[in-house]
């Protein structure tokens, strides 16, 4: 049987890598030295991954001279073989040892689903071979041919390949030697050789590949005759080729000319268009998958997905402190209000936020949000805010207005509710005399304390004195507490509420309408919206009243006062009467 005849089909890596050895069509191996390396080798095409030692090292940043432990070098292939499916051959460099330390690298690098492992004929520790390749000390060939038998006599993988490197003609030893040696491993149990040359030509592994004869599978290195074509490799009968320590070096100079570049312009948008977008490294990392898995098994689905802050005003009777900034980005014990709110809705899982902005749209600070400018703010109202996020809205949603601070427990149970449309009404406010007071609701319950549970749905919202007047007259009923401003809008409720919103949008009126009117759109068009009631603990900011009292409940948050809170406090204060002033 020809030695190099394909013997058998399987679809395990090691079973892989030697069916590649054994073909009969010239196989081409690519080196990776990491996970990321090792991806982008599977997704160019290439059948299988030479783990170089050479490229291994050099993205430790130490030495090819056996400074990285062997056990660094296993660690790093485990990540390889997690980010490929694609069959690893290791460059093994002498075996990290004597005969016993192969027989652990094999079963350790069984246990890590490696394909097979490429051992050299040089004394441990070894140097690179194109680094003074001829002072080099090589093996005695019995050690070697004893190190070859204790690996292959340690595999449980019977397709586990060792594949023996012969340094004779690197180290200068000459031809003859080379095939003694090779022959010597070959007997001695080696699945493949490999013949290694730092010759610029390939004349000696020509020379040796015809007096080899395909007595087992040869693989060769053509790091120094790279010029050499393709076809002269396949005529001469050499079953792989190894192309070492391409990606190491590539992405080397791309790292020097990018660091130099970014060094000596102290910007980015020389370099920015010519590299990879972070997109690109996060498609690599298999960043979608994680977020599927997240949706399965971490959020359960009642985590929102996603949330939209209303925040284009100025804010009536607060003009003395927007003069250069809206009303989201007053400082509240240290830190702008809309902050506030977007770090609430992330400790919720809700992290796709999108901000309305108007007035002052440049002054807010965009990390961690997604922002649209509502063009037409000083003559528009809410519901034209809304608008234009509509088409940012996915999944479940939460839409919010800009001015508020809440305890997170509202928030969390908000997002944990399985209605289509749901709410949250304070009961502690239902004072219609009270000017500064708006969004009156009216519901199917009053809060009763005391039943946990019982379904209540929002039937009215009037928002400014005059409505609630008329509607407490025509309910003949006070109002059974204030909508703070928080809406959650879950599964097909979205679709539903696109609909509403776009019967909306053909109203004459529409530039004046805000959100109770959404709501009570949704109520005549047959949808339920579930109530939360709370007694408190939240707190919008609609005057300077409300601007002075917000670092008071803000504070009231922090888990422990201390006395740099105290300071911190206390300068919030001085802030808010100095700008008031």
């Amino acid at each position: 049987m020809n030695a190099r005849e394909p013997v058998f089909v399987s679809q395990s890596r090691s079973a892989r890598l030697r069916q590649m050895l054994l073909s009969n069509e010239l196989e081409f191996m690519m080196e990776a030295h990491n996970g990321l390396s090792a991806r982008i080798v599977r997704e160019a095409g290439f059948k299988a991954i030479w783990g170089s030692g050479l490229a291994i090292s050099a993205q430790f940043g130490v030495r090819d001279n056996n400074e990285a432990s062997w056990t660094q070098v296993v660690d790093t292939l485990e990540f390889m073989a997690d980010a490929s499916d694609l069959p690893i051959l290791l460059d093994g460099d002498t075996g990290y040892g004597n005969f016993n330390n192969v027989r652990r690298l094999v079963r350790k690098l069984e246990q890590r689903g490696i394909a097979g492992v490429c051992i050299e004929d040089k004394q441990f520790p070894k140097t690179n071979s194109f680094i003074n390749g001829e002072a080099q000390p090589l093996a005695g060939i019995d050690e070697f041919c004893g190190k070859i038998k204790a690996g292959k006599d340690s595999q449980n993988d019977e397709h586990f390949s060792i594949v023996a490197r012969v340094e004779a003609l690197i180290a200068g030893w000459g031809m003859d030697e080379a095939l003694r040696r090779a022959e010597a491993y070959r007997q001695a149990g080696a699945d493949a050789i490999l013949i290694h040359s730092k010759l610029s030509r390939p004349d000696e592994i020509l020379e040796f590949a015809r007096e080899w004869a395909g007595r087992a599978p040869l693989v060769i290195v053509p790091t120094k005759y790279y010029s050499t074509p393709t076809d002269v490799f396949r005529e001469a009968g050499i079953s792989a080729v190894i192309w070492a320590n391409h990606l190491i070096r590539a992405s080397t100079s791309a790292m020097q000319a990018v660091a130099k570049d970014i060094h000596a312009s102290e910007t980015l948008v020389n370099v920015e268009d010519s590299i990879a977008a972070v997109n690109e490294i996060f498609r690599l990392q298999d960043a979608d998958e994680y977020s599927e898995a997240e949706d399965r098994y971490l959020s359960s689905g009642r985590a929102a997905g996603s949330a939209v802050v209303l925040a284009a005003g100025r804010g009536k009777g607060l003009e003395a402190v927007t003069e250069d900034r809206p009303k989201v980005m007053l400082p509240i014990a240290g830190k702008p209000l809309l902050r506030w709110l977007v770090d609430a809705f992330k400790k919720q899982g809700v992290n796709d936020i999108t901000v309305v902005g108007g007035y002052r749209a440049d002054a807010i600070e965009t990390a961690g949000i997604k922002l649209v400018v509502n063009e037409q703010h000083a003559q528009t109202g809410e519901l034209a805010s809304l608008a234009c996020a509509l088409d940012t809205l996915s999944g479940d949603t939460v839409i919010s207005y800009g001015d508020l601070l809440f305890r997170s427990y509202i928030l969390r149970d908000l997002v944990e509710s399985e209605a289509a449309f749901s709410v949250v009404v304070d009961s502690s406010l239902t004072d219609a005399e009270n000017a500064s007071v708006r969004d009156f609701a009216w519901c199917s319950a009053v809060d009763d304390r005391g039943l946990f549970g019982t379904k209540v749905v929002l039937r009215h919202v009037a928002s400014g004195q005059a409505q609630a007047e008329s509607a407490a007259a025509s309910a003949a009923q006070a109002p059974h507490g204030r909508w703070v401003g928080l809406l959650n809008v879950r599964g097909a409720g979205r679709e539903r509420l696109q609909a509403v919103m776009a019967q909306l949008q053909a109203r004459a009126d529409f530039a004046s309408l805000d959100m109770p009117a959404l709501l009570n759109a949704l109520i005549e068009a047959g949808e339920s919206i579930e109530v939360q009631y709370v007694h408190g603990h939240w707190r919008g900011v609609n005057d300077l009243d409300d601007f002075r009292r917000a670092g008071d409940f803000a504070h009231a948050q922090a888990p422990f006062a201390t006395a740099a809170g105290a300071v911190a406090k206390h300068e919030a204060q001085q802030e808010a009467h100095g700008d008031a002033r």
